[in-house]
């Protein structure tokens, strides 16, 4: 098989390390196939692919999407480096309200499989950080939500880049966990 999977100290959340064919030319592999996800508990349709980049120190999210709306995600880093996290929004989850993060690579090619019920975000750790990842749902604005990055209760260990977070007005607005309605 191709794809190594690694479970998280949250249930649900994978890393996944594909098989990396590298010589002088560069490098080889595959990203995504569904009968090897599929063996690991991923047997979803991707409907939607979203590409960002982001200078180091920006922050993005924490997002998520209500039900029946709601996405899960897997996640890779094309360029640069990124600290992504994952927190668990499940009701009546024994880690509700905890996270889980992951350093992602252009160097590790590690993907993290979110499933529904995360919120997720991320900060990027490197100048022209790109994240490609591929949604189990298409966005849907009336659905969009998210929680604050530094909400205490959450208390995220984000890793220092130098300087103050890069926000977006919007998530700088995010409320905390404990004032957002799932």
């Amino acid at each position: 098989m191709p794809f190594q999977m690694h479970t998280m100290p949250i249930e649900g959340l994978l890393v996944i390390e594909p098989k990396v064919f590298a010589d002088e030319r560069g490098f080889f592999m595959e990203s995504f196939k569904a009968s090897d996800f599929a063996g690991f508990g991923i047997r979803y349709a991707f409907v939607q692919d979203n590409h960002s980049k982001s200078k180091k120190g920006v922050i993005r999210g924490l997002h998520f999407q209500r039900a029946p709306y709601a996405q899960g995600k897997l996640v890779r880093v094309t360029r640069g480096r990124a600290w992504d996290v994952a927190v668990d929004l499940r009701k009546g989850s024994p880690t509700f309200g905890t996270w889980c993060a992951v350093e992602l690579s252009a160097d590790n090619h590690l993907l993290f499989w979110i499933p529904e019920g995360f919120a997720h975000g991320f900060l990027a750790l490197e100048e022209e950080t790109e994240l490609l990842y591929k949604c189990t749902a298409e966005y849907h604005q009336a659905s969009d939500a998210g929680i604050c990055w530094n909400d205490p209760d959450i208390a995220i260990a984000w890793p220092d880049s130098g300087a103050a977070p890069i926000l977006s007005a919007k998530d700088a607005a995010l409320p905390r966990l404990k004032d957002c309605v799932l």
